[in-house]
């Protein structure tokens, strides 16, 4: 990586931990920051560049922002500073409105079925980014519910056949467009939440 792709992965995880500041997982004592940094991780991990490795950092900067005046001072930020490749990234991976903010969303389906539409005329780079967030996301889904059993599954808006129903359909959409690893890791931790759910009686 060159000098100048380092100095905007270190600001980039600058802004990161600035913009999740205070924020925890779900019901958890976990730094949320710690999220990003994971899939920034992954990303890299599985071949991506700075500017994808940037868009995981930032994938939920705007969704999280507290009012829409921040979302929108945080967009003009990423896209002045990292440039419209890796906006357009984060705006795909983004599944709010710009009115939105972190504690005003809109329908959990509705946002939902809009990243879906959004991811489907997404580019191959965006694709990596959302899989390596939900390899995450579903990596500590499992094992949290391994763990400390099925009512984890009371953390989310979502009910648990919901929940199966919208990591099934992300994806099959994704997995054309990724490494084998990858596809192989994110099919076996979705065959492994298809066991989770069905111990909760959907």
């Amino acid at each position: 990586m060159k000098p100048d792709e380092y100095k905007k992965l270190l600001e980039a995880t600058e802004l990161a931990y600035r913009w999740h500041s205070g924020q925890r997982r779900k019901q958890t004592d976990i730094p949320y920051v710690s999220h990003p940094l994971q899939v920034e991780g992954l990303i890299l991990e599985h071949g991506g560049s700075c500017d994808q490795a940037i868009a995981g950092l930032l994938h939920d900067s705007l969704e999280d922002a507290p009012d829409p005046e921040e979302r929108a001072r945080r967009e003009e930020r990423i896209g002045d500073r990292f440039g419209l490749d890796v906006l357009t990234m984060i705006l795909s991976c983004t599944d709010t409105l710009p009115g939105e903010s972190l504690d005003d969303k809109g329908d959990w389906k509705e946002r939902k079925d809009r990243y879906v539409d959004q991811l489907s005329r997404a580019s191959r780079q965006t694709h990596l980014v959302a899989a390596c967030d939900k390899l995450h996301n579903l990596h500590a889904m499992v094992s949290d519910s391994r763990t400390f059993g099925p009512e984890i599954f009371e953390r989310f808006t979502a009910t648990p056949s919901q929940t199966l129903w919208y990591y099934t359909t992300v994806i099959g959409l994704l997995q054309p467009s990724l490494p084998r690893r990858l596809a192989r890791e994110l099919d076996e931790l979705l065959e492994a939440l298809r066991t989770e759910v069905a111990a909760t009686g959907g």
